[in-house]
């Protein structure tokens, strides 16, 4: 609980970022170093709630009372331990969490709540610095063998638990190097890769296996045509490939039928990467791309892969069309390349400062939030949509049309609808969509295997995490849909000690979360 008064006696604090014109000239995380007495401090915050409503706001199960109170007692060896017990990667979730324990947070009820994820993420960083992050290496190896396809944090989170469990893991990721949206969707901004990559290097030493460059089904991930095997959804247009990469000439495609024959176990957590699309008019245009065709060549840059990206927005008329974590990340892409303006668009209404009678704690806050990214520039527009992509005469996309919206519920969905006489048009050069993503892709191995997808368009799991297929397990967004890293991370544990059972009858790893059993955040 911290100290008893310390939510009386400290305020709310976090570390300053760093200054708009200093952070724009480079891609270093933006916030400047915490004091360790501020840190401690804000553990003190802590109060004596009786019930801790922070556990239920997070997925992992976090046990924030008490990591708060050892970081009041300046006891972060102890922290990292229990931390850990709950999380394996405190850097990602410190980092790159939208924080769904502050919102529950009992002190949150009328102050500000704890800053639970900043003293995680201290946490974390001190542990490491000290060097008691260290490699697990399981003492008895069950010989027996699990195929893990994806490497972003539900698979990693599969693969480091089940590796512990004494099993061989190998994991099989298509991009260049482990890590999926962590490494090709986060900008370096918000997670410099050398977090993940130490991480990376202990699962090595632990005995996790990395095969990069290698698809498991279908082309490499490629979709394209009408009717997505495996499922009765069309394919929406635009839908050509996961993650908005190119597969590179050097990539290799295993059979999925070829490692399900030789692992005991295979789990899919591939993530659910098929971009939502924007069929309008002129949407074929040069100069109208997916949000991670923009962003994963943006970070191949930063990691010396790239001499510089193929999409640059240096210069130019910049329209982000989506308004969440995705939008948010292009525009301080686009700041630091040095975009001439940067508009983006939301189609919902804006939301408001302050929490509204009808959205109580602990509920989920649906107020208006303002990322290090938006701090830097550029003009937000809500209640907008786009109806129009205009052709500059050569082939390029010289502006867009659209007007304002209203929103009414019908049947429990949204619809929206034109309001008389808004109509607009808006200069630009480059467009980028970030409206979020549509399901698990098809045409891999999920038709080749022959797993079932749900409407949503994710693969179907039971209560075990089990797919139809014997021996094939799903977790994280490709059975949940796009959702949260804690989200994934919980899932990728949770599925671990189910495949655990169904390989040794039994298993020492955290109890599983039934997929569904709680509400998704």
């Amino acid at each position: 609980m911290g100290k008893p008064t310390g939510f009386m006696e400290f305020d709310r604090e976090l570390p300053r970022r760093r200054p708009i014109p200093v952070r724009l000239r480079d891609w270093r995380e933006v916030y400047e170093p915490f004091p360790s007495e501020s840190v401690r401090q804000q553990g003190a915050r802590c109060m004596d709630c009786g019930i801790p409503f922070c556990h239920d706001g997070c997925p992992l199960g976090n046990l924030i009372p008490e990591w708060n109170d050892l970081v009041y007692r300046d006891d972060f060896s102890e922290a990292i331990e229990r931390l850990h017990a709950t999380n394996n990667f405190p850097e990602f979730t410190g980092r790159l969490c939208p924080a769904p324990c502050e919102a529950a947070c009992v002190l949150g009820i009328n102050e500000d709540p704890v800053t639970i994820e900043r003293i995680e993420y201290e946490i974390a960083e001190r542990a490491w610095g000290e060097g008691w992050v260290t490699p697990q290496v399981p003492t008895v190896r069950t010989g027996k063998s699990v195929a893990v396809v994806g490497s972003g944090p539900a698979g990693l989170a599969v693969a480091q638990q089940l590796v512990r469990a004494g099993h061989l893991v190998t994991v099989f990721e298509r991009a260049e190097k482990p890590g999926g949206l962590l490494r090709y969707g986060i900008p370096e901004f918000k997670m410099e890769k050398s977090v993940l990559d130490r991480r990376l290097a202990q699962m090595e030493a632990e005995g996790v296996t990395f095969v990069c460059s290698t698809a498991v089904g279908g082309e490499g991930g490629s979709v394209g045509g009408a009717m997505a095997p495996g499922a009765d959804l069309p394919v929406e247009p635009g839908e050509e490939r996961g993650l908005g990469t190119a597969n590179g000439p050097d990539l290799t495609v295993r059979p999925a039928a070829e490692i399900r024959a030789e692992f005991d176990a295979v789990v899919l957590a591939g993530g659910a990467t098929m971009p939502r699309d924007l069929p309008v008019p002129g949407r074929t245009l040069d100069g109208v791309h997916f949000a991670l065709e923009y962003l994963k060549p943006s970070n191949l840059v930063q990691e010396g892969a790239l001499t510089a990206p193929p999409i640059d927005a240096r210069g130019k008329r910049v329209v982000i069309i989506g308004g969440g974590d995705t939008g948010a990340d292009c525009l301080g892409t686009a700041h630091r390349q040095g975009a001439r303006s940067v508009h983006q668009l939301e189609i919902m209404a804006e939301p408001p400062s302050d929490r509204l009678a009808d959205n109580p704690w602990p509920l989920w806050p649906l107020v208006l939030r303002t990322s290090s990214a938006h701090e830097e520039g550029g003009e937000r527009l809500f209640s907008v949509t786009t109806t129009e992509f205009l052709d500059d005469g050569s082939g390029a996309v010289r502006g867009l049309r659209g007007h304002t919206v209203e929103m009414r519920t019908e049947d429990g969905r949204p619809v929206f609808e034109e309001v008389p006489g808004t109509a607009f048009e808006l200069e630009c050069d480059l467009v980028l969509l970030a409206m979020g993503f549509v399901g698990t892709e098809r045409r891999n191995a999920v038709a080749e295997l022959g797993v079932e997808v749900s409407a949503r368009g994710t693969v179907t799991a039971d209560a075990r995490w089990a797919t139809n297929v014997e021996g094939v397990f799903v977790c994280g967004d490709q059975t949940r849909g796009q959702s949260l890293i804690v989200w994934a991370i919980a899932e990728g544990r949770s599925c671990a000690a189910a495949v655990d059972v169904w390989l040794m009858g039994r298993t020492s790893l955290p109890a599983p979360i039934v997929p569904g059993q709680l509400a998704m955040r």
